[in-house]
């Protein structure tokens, strides 16, 4: 099973007020293991970035003026993620709105909302009430965030592979490993 984690930054909240994406990662999953393919782009918002915005990303309009449009790179987006693969994203109304209002604008076909996988939704029915955001879930799941100043698409995207395979209980749900004789624990490059 092919899934597709990924990640965007924009210029705010809204696309239907005038928000563009300014930055896409995705990350491969195979049969919940990564492939080491990625996409990523940063992208032309063609209008000027927040003050808020860039508090956020640091991706300012000096940088992102030579950057492609969202038009330009529409269809590599549309070639990496395909058309079956399950869109696995951290507050996935979010991303898929801006997915879509920017799909539409360049003529293509806007995806179903039924094709994302919501994390927070599923961080939220295992830890109720509990906070459930990408730094929140990392140090909860021992994963390491400190390259994670900003948000970055990538990186977050990234961060939200080892996570959502966390919150799935593992990259192979219901496998154990055998600690072995001497009690070595998780071999290197392994998390327990």
């Amino acid at each position: 099973m092919r899934e597709i984690v990924l990640d965007t930054e924009t210029t705010g909240f809204d696309p239907d007020t005038g928000d563009r994406i300014v930055e896409i990662g995705a990350v491969e999953l195979m049969n919940h293991l990564p492939t080491g393919r990625t996409f990523h782009v940063y992208v032309n918002p063609e209008r000027p970035m927040p003050q808020e915005a860039f508090e956020v990303h640091g991706l300012g309009d000096d940088f992102l003026r030579d950057k492609p449009k969202f038009a330009e790179i529409a269809a590599d987006f549309i070639a990496f993620i395909g058309e079956e693969a399950r869109l696995v994203i951290h507050n996935a109304g979010f991303d898929m709105k801006f997915l879509n209002a920017e799909l539409r604008l360049c003529g293509y076909p806007v995806m179903p909302y039924s094709r994302a996988v919501d994390t927070l939704d599923i961080a939220r029915s295992q830890f109720p009430g509990a906070q459930n955001s990408l730094d929140a879930l990392c140090r909860r799941f021992r994963i390491d965030n400190s390259n994670r100043t900003l948000h970055g698409a990538l990186l977050d995207s990234e961060l939200l592979a080892e996570v959502y395979l966390a919150l799935r209980g593992g990259r192979q749900p219901g496998l154990v490993l055998d600690s072995g004789p001497l009690g070595a624990g998780a071999g290197p490059g392994l998390q327990a």
